[in-house]
């Protein structure tokens, strides 16, 4: 890829295009090691394998997120508990955040 034939728009993300992930076979021991101090450190867990290898990290997150991968059938049973369309993702999503929240015991902003 050379950098004449990038759109100019383009050419600021050139690096980020030539990033290449890799996946780590590990035991359940490690990944939880790095996933406990990556919570610890308010990293993603990527960015303390970076830290750990001593390579520069970008800038933090700027807030803090759950996620989760939601299926159409996901949306349907979720609907069904919650008593709302299945289609009204808005909602169900608010009614997650909820129950995240009531797990947590905490507040939706996290200040106790």
């Amino acid at each position: 890829m050379h950098s004449e034939r990038i759109p100019e728009r383009w050419r600021s993300t050139e690096k980020a295009l030539k990033a290449v992930q890799v996946a780590f076979d590990v035991s359940a021991h490690v990944i939880y090691a790095v996933r406990k101090a990556a919570f610890d450190a308010e990293l993603s867990q990527p960015d303390m394998i970076r830290r750990i290898l001593q390579l520069p990290v970008s800038r933090p997150a700027k807030r803090p997120r759950l996620t989760v991968s939601l299926s159409p059938a996901d949306y349907q049973i979720l609907g069904e508990r919650y008593g709302l369309d299945p289609n009204d993702a808005l909602a169900i999503k608010e009614r997650v955040l909820g129950e995240l929240v009531a797990f947590a015991g905490g507040d939706r902003d996290g200040d106790d």
